[in-house]
């Protein structure tokens, strides 16, 4: 006997919006192909729920309680200072810019600037002219198992595609910019697609925020894509500080380092109602190291997940993964790090942390730490921690005349601290301190 599934209000809404906007978005023959695809993978899956296991703690079908509609072709109109007011903090780096506002590339707001060695194009412009092969789509096809993807592959609509050829080097960080704006809530999705070529280097920043005044409801579907060639260097840094009492953000990041590379990621999630930050990590060649961390921070009623794979299938390779967080209120956090290490990966060093502060009775922290070892010459360790401030650290400052909301504020910068100082850009790191000192006060 068949049982059918019902089918909610939202995974009915994601279903029809496709239908109705489905010609307006722009690709190929052979995009759109992709994303009829994508689209009836979405249709058998559903929203993830909490009866699959990576989903336990987040269910969407029951907190996704319906689909707000795609963005529509109407621009809303902004000035590049209110990019500035946009951006907060980060707008103090100095930094190349190429800006996206409800899911749509805006020229006139970006300064990328004459950049040697590195060509960057708007996804709806690539996805145009794509065919299998291009880079734009590259593995798009194959990537319909997680119906978040799934979704985001049907519903694209712009991102970046930046190429670093070999051998070159940012003379500055490159930011991409996504902002919502507007009155009208609305979905977006947006892909990014970045290839480093061999011993280049390159600072990546990526900023999901909001201009005030904008919608308080939003729903955020993001993939990031990078390739680290051999012995290259990059800095991928991520702000989700999309504030806003409705806000859905739903982000992937996956990851490809070769052979000697090195790739350093952070990640900080803030403001955001409920998040789910999926990432991806394949060393795909050896003596290729990985330094990962992040902070997030959730009061009220907010929902942070963030769930972790990295799989280690070569031999000799490093990773480190540190994230923090500070939960307040009814706040949830959730950490699942998975590290795997496949039969031919001898000589692999891993390690990852996860820690959590408290400052509520009512908040929460899950962590799911793993290790899947399948080699036996390895050093592998993780672990776990979830507390409140320290009583006897609070008592120490206030005897020396610290108040207690200070002190309190100082505790938790120091907590934080640790894996913002992951972050090697100077000015990169005080703007994402900058925006946790603004959710402390």
């Amino acid at each position: 006997m068949t049982v059918a599934v019902m089918k909610t209000k939202a995974e009915q809404s994601f279903a029809e919006g496709f239908s109705e906007v489905q010609e307006k978005l722009p690709g190929s023959t052979a995009v759109r192909a992709i994303r009829e695809e994508a689209a009836q993978r979405f249709a058998e899956l559903g929203l993830p729920h909490r009866r699959i296991e990576e989903w336990k703690y987040t269910d969407l079908r029951n907190q996704v309680k319906d689909a707000l509609p795609p963005r529509s072709g109407e621009k809303v109109a902004m000035t590049i200072a209110d990019v500035i007011v946009a951006l907060g903090p980060l707008a103090h780096v100095d930094a190349h810019r190429v800006v996206f506002v409800n899911g749509s590339h805006r020229p006139e707001l970006s300064s990328p600037g004459g950049l040697a060695g590195v060509n960057i194009q708007s996804l709806a412009s690539a996805l145009e002219t794509a065919e299998g092969g291009n880079a734009a789509i590259a593995g798009i096809a194959s990537q319909h198992s997680d119906a978040v993807m799934a979704l985001n592959t049907a519903y694209m609509s712009d991102g970046a595609v930046v190429q670093v050829e070999a051998g070159a080097a940012l003379d500055k960080p490159l930011m991409l910019v996504h902002i919502r704006a507007g009155k009208a809530p609305c979905f977006a999705a947006v892909r990014n697609v970045i290839e480093v070529g061999a011993k280049a280097s390159a600072r990546i920043v990526e900023a999901f925020v909001s201009l005030p005044g904008a919608a308080g409801d939003g729903q955020i579907n993001t993939v990031t894509q990078v390739n680290v060639g051999e012995e290259a260097v990059v800095t991928h840094v991520k702000v989700a500080a999309d504030a806003g009492e409705g806000v859905t953000h739903l982000s992937n990041w996956m990851s490809r380092i070769a052979k000697s590379a090195e790739y350093r990621g952070f990640q900080l999630t803030q403001g955001v109602n409920l998040a789910r930050n999926q990432i991806r990590i394949d060393f795909d060649g050896e003596d290729a190291k990985l330094d990962l961390s992040g902070v997030f921070l959730g009061r009220g009623s907010d929902h942070i997940d963030t769930t972790l794979v990295v799989d280690h299938a070569v031999p000799s390779c490093e990773s480190r993964e540190l994230f923090k967080g500070v939960l307040d209120g009814n706040a949830r956090g959730i950490f699942q790090g998975k590290i795997i290490v496949q039969q031919a990966a001898q000589k692999t060093d891993g390690k990852q942390m996860s820690q959590a502060l408290l400052l509520s009775e009512n908040a929460e922290f899950d962590s799911k730490p793993e290790l899947e070892i399948f080699a036996d010459d390895v050093v592998c360790g993780h672990g776990a921690t979830c507390a409140e401030l320290d009583k006897d650290l609070m008592f120490y400052c206030q005897s020396r005349g610290i108040p207690a909301e200070i002190a309190k504020v100082l505790l938790i910068e120091s907590f934080i601290g640790e894996a913002v100082d992951q972050i090697d850009d100077e000015a990169i790191g005080e703007a994402v301190m900058a925006f946790a000192r603004g959710w402390l006060s």
